[in-house]
């Protein structure tokens, strides 16, 4: 079963595989690919040699599904690799940006992009990207059409290179929830996929516009994105901090105000295993089996990294949390909480979700939508990244003495 590799667990087990880094270049396999139409849609599944980060986009004129992958070899793929009934073309190559590999996809009828992915065989290392498109009509395919702005915001996936070593820039991960077949929660007509998104794309400009961080995210389009491949995408990029980004609905109860959550192996109260519950159902939405156990070296390996990464989490959530109370901004009940959400649970890097509001509640939703609360809670968040980096970098040269 392919699903999110962890990169100390594999290296401690010595996978021949991870001898190649997520730096070099990857090679795509024969085995394992394939491109497939029907009249319900076009599937593109790619085999690689090990997991790279790779962004999608479409344009018009004519119509085409542009992959980039930093980098990969199509050489070992056959020639005729363009059976899909809608594919009109394949071609492979070199990108335009230096150190990116491209494949276009040139279409005889008009798809959406649905569903872009990647997952990581544990034991080999190895990668599979599946596509899913459908049938849509000209006018919807041209308004999400077009090249990102200087290749720097991407449809989706996306990963940013990581500065070059030496480089003290912080990489935080913006993982902005639900998407696509999955639009979260709903009330008077919005979505928490599409107010996650705008709010996220927004704090990220913020956070960069400090100078000190550097901001990727695992969707910037209302795309469906797997659970494990979000975490697969920061590990990719060499994330330093990981932010799950939600808005949330709680079916039975009152809910008001922003909370944070780190990982726990049990909720710790019936919201929380409740929130829990639907972030995950959103992966099986793909048929992504997430209950399935880990081989138990790699678990115990898991473990101990965490010995590390979940006081480092719990910190910079309760700074967050400060943070948030010092802008005045209103916050749960219970702001701090812990839950088993999936999206949490890698090992390699700090990670929290954060609730900035509930759409169960109007007055939430009011705030998610003014233009004026967003901009301070998202200056409280990257106040937040930023104090916690310093408090990090602190307390990490203490334990290196």
């Amino acid at each position: 079963m392919f699903r999110a590799v962890l990169l100390i667990a594999l290296l401690c087990l010595g996978a021949p595989a991870m001898a190649q880094t997520l730096g070099a270049s990857a090679r795509a396999l024969p085995e394992g690919s394939a491109l497939e139409g029907s009249r319900r849609g076009t599937e593109l599944t790619l085999a690689l040699s090990q997991a790279v980060p790779f962004r999608v986009f479409t344009l018009v004129d004519p119509m085409r599904v542009v992959l980039d992958f930093r980098t990969v070899d199509f050489s070992a793929l056959p020639e005729d690799f363009d059976e899909a009934r809608h594919v009109e073309s394949v071609a492979m190559g070199g990108a335009s940006t230096p150190g990116w590999s491209r494949m276009v996809l040139t279409l005889n009828a008009p798809l959406s992009l649905d569903v872009a992915a990647m997952e990581t065989d544990d034991s080999t290392g190895e990668a599979i990207v599946s596509l899913a498109l459908s049938p849509t009509d000209a006018e919807s395919f041209a308004a999400a059409a077009g090249a990102p702005p200087g290749l720097q915001a991407v449809l989706l996936p996306v990963v940013s290179q990581a500065p070059p070593p030496g480089d003290d820039t912080l990489i935080v991960m913006l993982d902005p929830g639900h998407g696509g077949v999955d639009p979260g929660a709903l009330r008077d007509g919005f979505t928490e996929a599409d107010l996650i998104l705008t709010f996220a794309r927004e704090l990220r400009e913020v956070m960069r516009r400090t100078g000190q961080i550097e901001v990727v995210m695992t969707r910037d389009a209302d795309v469906f994105v797997p659970l494990p491949t979000r975490v697969t995408l920061a590990r990719a990029a060499g994330a330093d901090l990981f932010i799950s980004l939600h808005a949330d609905a709680i079916a039975e109860g009152r809910a008001q105000g922003a909370s944070v959550y780190t990982l726990s192996d049990d909720a710790t109260d019936v919201a929380t295993a409740a929130l829990a519950e639907q972030h995950d159902r959103a992966d099986l939405l793909q048929g992504v089996d997430l209950s399935g156990s880990d081989d138990e070296v790699v678990s115990v390996l898991m473990d101990l990294a965490r010995i590390e990464t979940a006081p480092r989490s719990r910190a910079f959530a309760d700074i967050l949390v400060q943070a948030i109370e010092a802008t005045g901004l209103d916050m749960h009940a219970q702001p701090r909480g812990e839950g088993s959400f999936s999206v949490l649970k890698a090992a390699d890097f700090p990670a929290v979700l954060l609730e900035i509001g509930f759409l169960s509640e109007g007055g939430d939703l009011d705030n998610i939508r003014n233009p004026e609360w967003r901009a301070r809670m998202q200056a409280a968040v990257t106040g937040a990244v930023i104090a916690w980096n310093q408090a990090d970098t602190a307390a990490d040269a203490l334990r290196r003495q």
